[in-house]
């Protein structure tokens, strides 16, 4: 079995990886035993395509869930044949490997191929048929002793039923405190690589992580699900998020990729630093913006990637006027840094998550308050407030509430009325009297407290 460099693991933590034929219920299960919706779930055969990692805890034992792809046997396209080495690689980093049946179809032509797989595998292997709900199902079951295989553990993912016996022989093993041992800081950055289809976001996570840990394909919607890599880097915990390719909204039919534009909105979301990922060659579009003010909308940290940079030819002189004309489209987002990355070739490929550490220090960079006040005092000095009908505009005492983005409250007569212009005025301020110049700052206008007037 095939095998890469593992990202992110200690020594303790067990690996159990999900195989099986296609749609045998390997995601379903997956969910069921992580306890959230983390893996995409459609009727349609073939939806999972890349490795799917979680961390789950049973009866104060943990281990890391591995979910796969459907195992196709018989060679066909080209996708299927990279489908088929992701379960491959997951089969040969795994500890446990987890066998899954559909009672339903009964027993396959492949599931007693891959049976006949597993038994030349030195892995342990644990066996369970999916989907029985009933006696019907239970007669079905019978059938699958033809694999001579025992035990077998008759389960249903979609009701729970025998997924926690299933899961007590799966760690049996195991001792009780398995868990990761924090390296580092302690502090993992979440970082999101979002886009347009097929601008090589893949390729470039697999470059990042300099291994196969994606699939990637000239066809668009290859990613379908949002796939969570954790990574251990210079000192650093990251979880690196690969997403589905987000197109916009009148080009959107189907149910699947709507699901799946969904997950990687909601990446953006759980995400620390976004990764906007451009395809140079073709410039920034409508929708690369549109996603870019999606990650603005959210307040969360930005890194704009012009990937492909090595199909762009243009002379030293054309090559600044590009970037000028980019960061002139970006001017809502002034505090993203631009970066010119070949996934392909991995030129500068090594700068994007230092870069993403620096934007990720602002962004969770916190001043006292004394300082606060002091600049809330140059600020005023330097540009006094406009009036507001009759009387001028009063900044009493401002403080900063949250990180994540850095957030500061600011205590005037008349929050509602500060003009847009001035509050701009602020924003720069404090972005230059913090050293805040490439992450999302929020400012906030209250009025004074009742007791502090």
């Amino acid at each position: 079995m095939k095998t890469e460099p593992r990202c992110r693991r200690t020594e303790l933590m067990a690996l159990i990886a999900i195989v099986g034929r296609p749609n045998v219920g390997k995601s379903t299960l997956f969910n069921r035993i992580c306890g959230r919706r983390q893996a995409l779930v459609d009727d349609l055969p073939g939806v999972t395509r890349d490795r799917n990692y979680a961390q789950v805890t049973w009866d104060a034992k943990t281990f890391t869930l591995i979910d796969t792809a459907g195992f196709v046997v018989v060679k066909a396209s080209s996708l299927e044949e990279q489908t088929r080495q992701q379960v491959e690689l997951a089969m040969g980093e795994a500890d446990t490997i987890l066998f899954l049946a559909d009672a339903r179809a009964g027993l396959h032509p492949e599931d007693e191929l891959m049976v006949d797989l597993l038994r030349r595998s030195s892995k342990p292997v644990v066996y369970a048929v999916n989907k029985v709900d009933g006696s019907e199902q239970n007669t079905h079951l019978s059938e699958f002793y033809r694999l001579g295989v025992e035990p077998l553990y008759p389960i249903s993912a979609a009701h729970g039923h025998g997924v926690g016996d299933l899961l007590d022989v799966l760690t049996e093993d195991l001792s009780t405190g398995e868990e990761v041992t924090e390296v580092g800081d302690g502090r993992q950055i979440r970082v999101a690589v979002v886009g347009r289809p097929n601008v090589g976001k893949s390729t470039l996570v697999n470059a990042i992580l300099k291994a196969p840990r994606v699939l990637v394909s000239d066809v668009p919607g290859t990613t379908r699900d949002a796939i969570d890599t954790p990574l251990f880097q210079d000192g650093r915990d990251f979880l690196l998020i690969d997403t589905a390719g987000i197109r916009r909204k009148g080009r959107t039919w189907a149910k699947l990729e709507k699901i799946s534009i969904l997950k990687a909105l909601q990446s953006i979301d759980r995400s620390h630093v976004a990764l906007v990922v451009v395809n140079a060659a073709e410039g920034v579009t409508d929708q690369d913006l549109h996603i870019a003010g999606y990650v603005r909308e959210r307040f969360r940290g930005c890194v704009l990637v012009l990937n492909k940079w090595d199909l762009v030819d243009l002379d030293q002189r054309q090559r600044k006027s590009f970037l000028t004309e980019v960061r002139e489209r970006l001017r809502f987002m002034p505090y993203a840094p631009v970066m010119t990355v070949s996934a392909l070739t991995g030129k500068r490929v090594s700068q994007l998550l230092p870069t993403a550490v620096e934007v990720f220090t602002e962004y969770d960079r916190r001043v006292t308050t004394s300082l606060v006040n002091q600049a809330l005092e140059t600020a005023v000095q330097r540009h006094e407030p406009p009036y507001v009908g009759q009387r001028r505009l009063k900044f009493y005492y401002a403080a900063q509430t949250s990180v994540r983005p850095p957030t500061f409250v600011l205590f005037c007569n008349y929050p509602q009325s500060v003009h847009f212009s001035y509050e701009r005025y602020l924003t720069n301020h404090f972005r230059d009297a913090f050293g805040l110049t490439k992450t999302p700052l929020r400012i906030i206008f209250r009025a004074r407290r009742r007791q502090d007037r």
